[in-house]
């Protein structure tokens, strides 16, 4: 089977499913491009193609990419037609799906993993859209039982044709050594307080102007938690900056691309994970905290909420509600913090092991391959 993701959008979650199903039997060959960031993770008992964008140079990424784009997809789709009957096409993404969905129709079957499936709000022609490129799949994996409702209620695919499949636990990271914090974030000596931890791509849907008026109205008690914001910007930073210099507590940046092996001393670090969004089906962040075992507050958007609620893994928030955020914060990192996190913890552990194992996950997957290849 192929597990296809041109853009390497979400290589960690590309590379986890394919390892799980090679260890259950399935020969998976994912097809993608190089992730200009940073390390993935190795291959384990699959192969790696990267027959996207193989010329497009750092500099002039995105119109290089435009320019190989269509080339690359009829390539592609030439690869497919050759393969055995039956062959599984497991698309991740595709870059452009008004035309992409055109260049690979016709082989059959295909699966659709729906990482995002509309605002939260959308329009008459965002729905549209996503009915043509999900109604193009034999089957849409939903990773909640929210996406599923919105994949047929608002989208209108058949119920048959959706299935709710977990993400899985990013475990990988887990299993890294601790290389001690990056420079940017040595702490002093002395008595350490909580630490509050943003992490990931800065984006202005994650919610960072929420978290930083959440903070500003804190009353920290004797030993002041601190809030680390920590990832790669893709907005202007400045208005945040000027909020920060507002807050009671420290607030720390490291805005830049955090790869793999720096994240365990970050999580390990962290007392708090906080997930602000605003909007949002899944987040690779809540399943790295998961993987870590980390008490959380995350806001009740999309599947993140859901999954949080149905396993007590996290304080859920209204999104875009500092007020029930700064509660939150100031209950966890207060004097009944260090149980109320534990407890938090141990259901993040739990879960990890359990329904959001890579294992279980594989199996559930393989089992919607035999079915529409029947």
């Amino acid at each position: 089977m192929k597990l296809i993701d041109p853009s390497a959008f979400t290589p960690p979650y590309d590379r986890a499913l394919a390892a799980a199903l090679a260890a259950e039997g399935a020969d998976v060959e994912l097809i993608t491009s190089k992730f200009s960031y940073g390390p993935v993770p190795e291959p384990r008992g699959y192969d790696v193609s990267f027959d996207f964008y193989r010329h497009t140079g750092k500099r002039a990424r995105r119109l290089t990419k435009a320019i190989s784009h269509v080339p690359d997809m009829r390539r592609l789709s030439r690869r497919l037609a050759a393969e055995p009957e039956g062959t599984i096409s497991h698309y991740q993404w595709l870059t452009l799906p008004r035309l992409d969905r055109r260049l690979i129709a016709g082989r059959r079957p295909r699966v659709m993993t729906a990482h995002y499936i509309l605002p939260p709000v959308p329009t008459a022609g965002q729905v549209s859209e996503a009915r043509r490129t999900f109604g193009a799949m034999d089957a849409v994996i939903a990773h909640s039982r929210r996406g599923a409702e919105r994949l047929v209620g608002e989208v209108g695919l058949p119920a048959e044709r959706v299935r709710v499949i977990p993400h899985g636990a990013f475990d990988y990271l887990a299993e890294l050594p601790d290389r001690g914090l990056p420079p940017e974030l040595a702490e002093e000596p002395g008595e350490k307080g909580p630490v509050i931890l943003f992490f990931g791509l800065l984006r202005p849907y994650k919610g960072i102007d929420v978290l930083l008026e959440a903070v500003r109205g804190m009353e920290p008690g004797p030993v002041a938690p601190e809030l680390w914001i920590v990832g790669n910007p893709r907005m202007d930073l400045g208005a945040l900056r000027s909020l920060a210099e507002r807050s009671p507590i420290r607030v720390r940046w490291l805005t830049r691309f955090i790869e793999d092996p720096e994240i365990p001393a970050l999580m390990n670090r962290a007392d708090l994970l906080v997930l602000p969004y605003t909007d949002g089906e899944q987040s690779g962040v809540l399943y790295t905290g998961i993987a870590f075992g980390k008490a959380m507050v995350v806001s009740e958007v999309g599947g993140i909420g859901e999954v949080a609620a149905e396993h007590g893994l996290a304080r859920l928030v209204p999104p875009g509600d500092p007020d029930a955020l700064r509660h939150e914060l100031e209950v966890l990192t207060g004097p009944e913090g260090p149980t109320a996190r534990e407890e938090l913890a141990t259901r993040s552990r739990q879960a990890a092991a359990g329904p959001f194992a890579w294992g279980t996950i594989a199996g559930q997957t393989m089992d919607l391959y035999e079915e529409v290849s029947s």
